[in-house]
């Protein structure tokens, strides 16, 4: 029960965080692209229950979720939005490129497929290290078009390397339809393409999610090779907040929100009412301490604006 409730938590701050940012680029507070994850929560939470402190994880641009999941400050988060000195990436990355060393959070990455080739580089500095930790590689659809997802799967397969591959299946790559981009739309198939194992799991099911995935990470750190994981999800918002969203029928999002993730697990938890409204007010309470730190913290420099170019240490 205990372990469930803070799946619940977890979800309802991304889904209250993501929210909140749709208001605050509205209201031009936040600027550039934005890419919101509402309804994918059990992705993100799912997977990350099982990672431990010491695994590295790789995310897409629509990484908010991945990154509040991962346990990232979402002082830091929202700072980053509002381009200040105090945000996660110093205020220089913005939605798409959220960074956290201190938790192995090798970020948004704003080209499609740019996180995956990433992903095999670290799970491959990691063996050469002798660390046996995994890396966790998210990724949508339409990734899996490009050209560097087949090399990166390719060669994690030829190396046997600790890499988990998160296909988060949400059907649309960016306005279009998978059955306009994919000739085969089942996504897991791709990975028998290259000997590696596959399984097709429920995304809009947190428990779910995360028993699959126990089971793969089971099986990566028995030193079984990378495993493929198609997270079959949807999201509730367009695909970014300049997008009007007319490809989509709207009937089709409606059948979709009927599965929404917290609105699952909280029915399987039969929590009573007044403890999912406690729960949403700590949680409306830590996001609104979020956005005054955002607000007050300081711009980034301007003379430092050089910096993180090249390395500052020679090796």
């Amino acid at each position: 029960m205990n372990e469930s409730f803070e799946l619940l938590r977890r979800m309802l701050l991304i889904r209250r965080f993501e929210e909140r940012c749709a208001e605050l680029y509205s209201s031009q507070e936040i600027r550039g692209f934005l890419h919101l994850y509402v309804g994918e929560e059990a992705v993100a939470v799912g997977v990350m229950a099982e990672f431990g402190p010491e695994d590295a994880i790789v995310s897409t641009y629509r990484e908010h979720g991945h990154a509040l999941a991962r346990g990232v400050s979402p002082d830091a988060i929202m700072a980053e939005m509002f381009g200040k000195a105090t945000g996660c990436s110093g205020g220089r990355g913005g939605s798409m490129h959220l960074f956290d060393a201190s938790t192995r959070f090798y970020g948004g990455n704003a080209i499609v497929a740019g996180g995956l080739p990433l992903a095999v580089g670290l799970a491959l500095a990691d063996r050469m290290q002798g660390r046996p930790v995994v890396t966790a590689c998210f990724f949508g659809d339409g990734a899996v078009a490009e050209g560097e997802f087949h090399e990166s799967m390719n060669l994690a397969a030829l190396w046997r390397l600790p890499v988990l591959f998160c296909c988060e299946n949400n059907l649309y790559a960016m306005g279009t339809r998978i059955e306009r981009t994919h000739a085969v739309t089942e996504l897991a198939v791709r990975a028998a393409g290259y000997g590696m194992p596959a399984e097709v799991v429920d995304g809009m099911d947190v428990l779910a999610v995360r028993e699959v995935t126990r089971k793969a990470l089971k099986r990566i750190r028995s030193e079984a090779g990378p495993q493929f994981l198609e997270l079959q999800t949807y999201r509730f918002r367009a695909h970014s907040m300049y997008d009007p969203d007319r490809y989509r029928d709207k009937a089709e999002i409606a059948e979709w929100k009927r599965r929404d993730p917290i609105d699952k697990l909280a029915a399987t938890l039969r929590l009573p009412t007044e403890d999912i409204s406690k729960l949403d007010t700590e949680i409306t309470e830590v996001i609104d301490a979020a956005v005054a730190f955002a607000r007050t913290a300081s711009p980034e420099n301007v003379d430092s604006l050089t910096r993180h170019v090249y390395s500052e240490v020679r090796r």
